[in-house]
């Protein structure tokens, strides 16, 4: 009977931090629906509205490992529930906002709660599932991060339908006290340490600016395209990076986490991860492009064309965790690659005699089906292949891999668009070519983890 006490306290636990992953996602894909109220609330240009989606996602990415480096130091749960109060707190101040600027601040407010979150949810499902049964756990994350992606866009809709935009930061509130008191009583605490790092305050500060740095200059390209200055934060990003890299070599428990990379199917599930985003976001991005200007969809239309993908991706991911508990997850996630650049081509080569709604979602539904067989054998793969005691940086390693992959994903849509020539019909296929060549990429460095050495 204790046994089973203590299997359902570790299990519920799980509740906690599937709220708070479903509030973080949301907050991205809502907010985006509700950038031309906001723009008309605040008085702003569209431009000027992006940064408050940008503002929130730059945040993540520039604390992601130094907090990841907290967690493995002190308390992945501490830092978690931090997280979770932090966010909901700059959550209400975001339904309080009376100003741009104000509604700025409590978005980057936002982001570093979402970043604390995101930087040990992985570690902590680490924790609570055995080590035979983990890869149900990821794929439940997964899964549940799928839902929220592909509701998003109609849970926006509908708020705004019978509610003002408050109701969008809002809903947060009730959700975030909810997951915080679950957390507090049924989340593990990190396994002993026989030694404690101090943390590196400014090897933090060399993350953030290396990665804020970065994804400004890339911001800046598909924004006024100010190349000088862009030329500038590129080497400036440049310059810290290099610092940093050689800062990190030192430390036994790294805030980068090098020390990881000397284990190769840790690296190559890394790199397999950036290649795979960067074809997702390549597809993603572009797609809508030839579903409304090209094929005369209309937006919620193409916005429902769009939903099998993610939908596809959702019911897959659970049956793949249970598949590679007995087969090899490298295999497994190179095939998900081929199904998914598979589903890319049939949308190249759909013939225009025969191109309506049904056409579209099954081949979208093809592309899902083939990224669900990836995400979560990959994820399996990275996470499992290195210690316990570093599995906080191996997490926000692999969020830190999704972020720069989706940001050089989006960027590339960009320059493809102002450089090719022709109609957007023929820019987007350019994109799904170049989809297709990082999915191959990604399925060939994860069939080449098959023989690089087993798991830790």
């Amino acid at each position: 009977m204790d046994k089973e006490k203590l299997s359902f306290r570790k299990y519920t636990g799980i509740v906690a931090i599937l709220l708070v992953l479903v509030m973080t996602v949301l907050d991205v894909t809502v907010v985006n629906v509700a950038l031309p109220v906001l723009a008309d609330k605040f008085g702003i240009s569209d431009s000027l509205t992006v940064w408050i989606v940008t503002i929130y996602q730059l945040l993540i990415t520039m604390l992601i490992l130094p907090l990841s480096s907290v967690g493995d130091l002190f308390s992945y749960r501490r830092t978690f529930l931090t997280g979770v109060v932090v966010f909901t707190i700059a959550s209400a101040l975001c339904a309080a906002s009376q100003s741009f600027i104000m509604i700025l601040v409590a978005r980057a407010i936002q982001g570093i709660g979402a970043a604390c979150v995101m930087s040990v949810n992985i570690a902590l499902t680490r924790l609570i599932y055995p080590r035979n049964i983990l890869g149900r756990g990821l794929a439940l994350n997964g899964m549940v991060v799928a839902s929220a992606t592909a509701a998003g866009p109609t849970i926006a809709g509908a708020l705004l339908s019978v509610a003002s935009w408050h109701w969008l930061f809002l809903i947060n509130v009730p959700f975030g006290i909810i997951a915080f008191f679950i957390g507090r009583k049924f989340l593990p605490h990190n396994p002993a340490r026989s030694a404690r790092e101090r943390f590196d305050k400014i090897s933090a500060v060399a993350n953030a600016m290396m990665f804020g740095l970065l994804f400004l200059a890339l911001g800046g390209y598909t924004g006024n395209r100010d190349e000088p200055r862009m030329l500038i934060m590129l080497t400036a990003a440049i310059i810290v990076g290099i610092y940093y890299v050689r800062r990190q070599r030192g430390h036994t428990a790294p805030m980068l986490p090098v020390d990881l990379f000397h284990i190769r199917i840790y690296t190559l599930s890394v790199i397999t991860s950036v290649c795979s985003f960067i074809a997702q976001m390549l597809a993603m991005v572009s797609l809508p492009f030839i579903l409304l200007n090209s094929y005369g969809f209309t937006s919620i239309t193409t916005g429902l064309l769009m939903t099998p993908w993610p939908l596809a991706t959702m019911i897959i991911s659970p049956l793949a965790a249970r598949f590679v508990e007995r087969h090899n997850a490298g295999a497994t996630a190179a095939a998900g690659m081929v199904v998914f650049a598979a589903g890319l081509l049939l949308l190249i080569l759909m013939p225009d005699n025969s191109i309506n709604e049904w056409s579209i979602v099954w081949r979208m539904t093809v592309c899902g089906i083939g990224y669900g067989l990836f995400q979560t054998p990959n994820n399996i793969v990275m996470v499992s292949s290195t210690p316990v005691s570093r599995t906080g940086g191996a997490g926000g390693m692999q969020s830190t891999a999704r972020l720069v992959g989706q940001t050089l994903g989006a960027t590339l849509v960009t320059i493809v668009f102002a450089i090719a020539t022709g109609t957007t019909f023929a820019r987007v296929h350019t994109c799904l070519w170049i989809s297709i060549a990082f999915a191959i990429s990604a399925g060939i460095f994860s069939i080449s983890r098959h023989n690089s050495g087993k798991t830790a």
